[in-house]
């Protein structure tokens, strides 16, 4: 059965150059709630996607601040989590949950 609060966690996948550099080594990378911890985020990947996670690294990315026609603004902070998978498991990412 799977929680709603699994949705609340993982909030969207990350498509970067670097990020598919990480699917070689069984890795993917979500961008989560601010205040998910790792067992919260292995939970909810195994359960919404049905395979075995081995490890999660995470980080907190703070947001910058920027300068748009002379008026500053700041960019929002997001925590990102890269998740590892066990052998043998994968995540499609580019197909809907």
């Amino acid at each position: 059965m799977i929680d709603v609060k699994h949705y609340d966690v993982i909030q969207s996948p990350i498509i970067t150059e670097k990020a598919t550099m990480g699917s070689e080594n069984n890795q993917v990378t979500f961008k989560v709630a601010i205040d998910a911890n790792k067992p919260a985020i292995k939970a909810a990947v195994e359960a919404l996607f049905g395979v075995k996670v081995k490890k999660v690294n995470t980080l907190r990315q703070e947001g910058k601040v920027k300068r748009f026609r002379g008026v500053i603004g700041k960019r929002a902070e997001y925590k990102k989590a890269m998740v590892t998978l066990e052998e043998g498991h994968s995540i499609d990412v580019t197909t809907g949950v």
